[in-house]
């Protein structure tokens, strides 16, 4: 079955994580692109972190097309978009990753 190519990255994040300060931190040295969501501020963002955390609402969560990562470090995420969504990360984070 044949995933569509994702066309954007979807960081959940709350106020006062301080892992999400620190990856959305070291996302924005790299210069890499996302759509965010405080679950704090709608609830059916906190539902699509349930979804993908076993029924928790662990942040940050990070999707990126079919894939979820829950609290993955900024080079899990670098290495997962550079494999399979490279078009998604700026040409200087790769060398990063």
């Amino acid at each position: 079955m044949a995933s569509s190519v994702p066309d954007r990255i979807d960081l959940y994040w709350r106020p006062g994580c301080g892992f999400c300060s620190s990856l959305r931190n070291q996302l924005d040295r790299l210069g890499v692109e996302r759509v965010e969501h405080d679950i704090w501020d709608d609830p059916s963002q906190a539902e699509v972190v349930r979804l993908h955390a076993n029924g928790n609402e662990t942040v940050p969560t990070v999707v990126v097309g079919d894939t979820a990562m829950v609290n993955p470090s900024a080079r899990d995420l670098v290495a997962h978009l550079a494999e399979h969504a490279p078009h998604l990360l700026p040409d200087d984070a790769h060398a990063a990753s």
